[in-house]
């Protein structure tokens, strides 16, 4: 069964009652509970979130970054500058589970929303607050976007640019991505509490500490060596030489290391002896192993450069279906190379990743990559909406306001101007 088969079970999440307060990216940290079937609410005030008009590219009106963020979520807008606003707002939190503050810290509580007043009006309350640099410290009020955070925990680092200025590579953004992860992770342990206790808690991310906390192996390398040599080394197979973080000189590798295929590229990866054997059996060629067994493990045969020029000419004898296929058929670890353009075409991505249609989304979206085994992936059940869009659905679903109620709210401006 490869996953995808199979009818839709009850959601994961169904019941799960979620009210946020986001600005820009950092409202991810509530996508994934939205995909697994929360009712993930989205305050905004009365200018709306500009995450519409942000980024690129702008699909339909909408940027693919509001789409895809703010998928299968609800809309109410509501000025908390109001009464009225803050009146409703705190109807809305005697009901939730979850309250996600994604912005500068004490946006709340700036309008006298914060989790003391929250707790009052719900006791079993998680509040969830996601920013930039955290709650604490020099940086706390430092305005920033996304890559900030990665530049801060050394995940990207400034590349050679236009008359040797430095320039922005590219990269993947690891903070704003970790940090809603790590966010979705401790809401739900929030709950879970609060469901045993019936008392919530208060919980913050850093995008920062996130991006920090993802890139662990680097920085504890780095930490770890500052012991002694004799307590710390590298391993066996490289003479215990203390190898540095990240790439660890794998750029000299020889099998464990990209090469060129047929048509593209493929990362052989055969460090351990078993897997060298298999391969050079697979090619017939076994001469290439009786020269060369190396160590039992962790052997990339680095600063072997007539070895390396050995492979290269074997690697481009076969197309990197077939050596993926080689690979399957004698165990033997080759990986393809793709791009972010190309990887839609990957077989395996496309029995793993089913796009979250356009006709559904406005977009074609990736779907959650966590499924229950014999169900289709979780989806989203809704597009982004539009500010405002779910307002009076909301107020008289979850509050059970009547028109008249509304009208009233409406007239006061507590749903702006």
């Amino acid at each position: 069964m490869d996953g995808n088969t199979g009818a839709q079970g009850p959601r994961l999440l169904a019941g799960l009652r979620v009210v946020e307060c986001s600005m820009l990216g950092p409202g991810a940290v509530s996508t994934p509970l939205a995909d697994l079937g929360a009712d993930v609410i989205k305050v905004e005030p009365p200018s709306g979130d500009y995450i519409r008009s942000m980024s690129w590219p702008i699909v339909a009106g909408r940027s693919l970054l509001h789409l895809h963020i703010s998928r299968g979520k609800r809309s109410i807008v509501l000025d908390l500058r109001t009464d009225g606003g803050r009146s409703a707002f705190l109807d809305l939190v005697a009901e939730a589970d979850v309250v996600v503050e994604a912005m500068r810290p004490g946006g709340l509580d700036r309008r006298g929303l914060g989790y003391e007043r929250l707790r009052e009006v719900n006791p079993r309350v998680v509040m969830f607050t996601i920013t930039g640099y955290g709650m604490t410290g020099p940086y706390r009020d430092l305005p920033s976007h996304g890559i900030a955070y990665d530049a801060w925990a050394g995940t990207v680092a400034p590349a050679p640019g236009p008359e040797g200025m430095p320039s922005i590579p590219d990269h993947t953004s690891i903070g704003i991505t970790a940090g809603p992860l790590f966010g979705t992770a401790a809401i739900l342990a929030g709950v879970l509490r609060a469901r045993e206790t019936g008392t919530g808690c208060h919980l913050e991310v850093a995008q920062s500490d996130a991006a920090a906390a993802f890139d662990w192996l680097r920085s504890e390398t780095c930490r770890a060596y500052e012991r002694p040599a004799d307590e710390v080394t590298g391993n066996p197979a490289d003479g215990h030489e203390r190898r540095p973080p990240g790439t660890a000189g794998m750029a000299d590798g020889v099998r464990y290391q990209f090469y060129e295929s047929g048509d593209g590229h493929v990362l052989f990866m055969a460090s351990e002896r078993k897997f060298w054997k298999n391969f050079c059996a697979a090619i017939g060629r076994e001469d290439l192993f009786a020269g060369r067994p190396g160590a039992r493990l962790a052997d990339h045969a680095r600063g072997d450069l007539e070895l390396r020029r050995e492979l290269a000419g074997i690697f481009r004898t076969r197309t990197t279906a077939e050596w993926i296929e080689l690979g399957l058929r004698h165990d033997v670890p080759i990986g393809p190379v793709n791009t972010p353009a190309t990887i839609a075409a990957d077989p395996q991505f496309a029995a793993r990743m089913p796009w979250q249609p356009a006709v559904r989304l406005v977009a074609d979206q990736l779907p959650f990559p966590v499924r229950v085994v014999g169900e289709p992936p979780p989806a989203a059940e809704r597009p982004a909406p539009e500010p405002g869009e779910h307002g009076e659905e909301i107020l008289r679903e979850v509050l059970g306001y009547d028109a008249e109620r509304v009208a009233r709210l409406r007239e006061s401006g507590a749903f702006g101007g």
